[in-house]
């Protein structure tokens, strides 16, 4: 993403771990526009249009957004370009200013997704549309925007203090959601339901080995996941934390 503008703003809004795009539109297949992209309730995500071809001066690409979602930016960051955002955030535009457009030119949009929105929902209407400096159109489509998981965070145990063997894990996770606990050899530690107010907590069933550790704790919900970052522990020898 570093060749779009605003990088570093929408970077850090993008769900972590939630990488996992949906299949490729149909009308990616059959030769029309299309772009895929996952997003978490309350964050921002960029959706890149491909299958533009190649277009000459005064052509427009326009999106228009899913239901229930704005358009907030066009980061694209290159000249015979322009990007535009309708005051409503409903739709934005690309319009070519100056030669050509080459055929293989993504066109990247940054997406808005409301904190209310479900996890794994796939949300309706969202097109795009090509048309030539006149006005007639070139190339339609459908960008397929799923609601993914905000990654959960795992607060404790913290790191670099002795731990007991069976240690009281917790953190916060989307309400709802499927949380699993995962040691450094990916095995399951413990595993709960994120409360109403996004808590969770659990306790591993047995023991974890002596010495270093690592734990990961991964959220599941409506087939969609994320993942928190690992957190780096030692578990006391003698089972005693200090």
């Amino acid at each position: 993403m570093n060749r779009y503008s605003r990088t570093a703003a929408v970077a850090g809004a993008l769900v972590v771990g939630a990488l996992a795009f949906p299949g490729t539109p149909a009308a990616a297949r059959d030769g029309g526009l299309w772009g895929a992209v996952t997003i978490a309730p309350g964050r921002e995500g960029i959706v890149e249009v491909a299958g533009v071809p190649e277009t000459a001066a005064g052509a427009t690409l326009t999106l228009t957004a899913p239901r229930g979602t704005r358009v907030t930016g066009t980061p694209l960051d290159a000249s015979g370009h322009r990007g535009s955002v309708a005051a409503d955030g409903r739709s934005a535009t690309y319009t070519v200013t100056g030669g050509a457009a080459g055929q293989d030119r993504v066109f990247p949009f940054v997406l808005a997704v409301p904190a209310h929105a479900v996890p794994g929902t796939r949300l309706r209407d969202c097109f795009l549309r090509l048309t030539d400096g006149r006005g007639v159109p070139r190339a339609v489509g459908r960008c397929a925007v799923t609601v993914g998981l905000a990654g959960p965070t795992l607060t404790r145990p913290l790191s670099g203090v002795a731990l007991a063997a069976r240690p009281e894990i917790s953190g916060t996770a989307h309400p709802g959601a499927q949380v699993t606990v995962r040691d450094k050899d990916d095995q399951e530690a413990c595993a709960t339901t994120a409360a109403p107010d996004g808590t969770w907590a659990c306790t591993p069933g047995s023991g974890l080995p002596a010495g270093a550790n690592r734990l990961q704790a991964v959220a599941t919900l409506n087939g969609v996941s994320a993942m928190s970052e690992q957190v780096d522990i030692s578990v006391a020898r003698d089972d005693e934390a200090q």
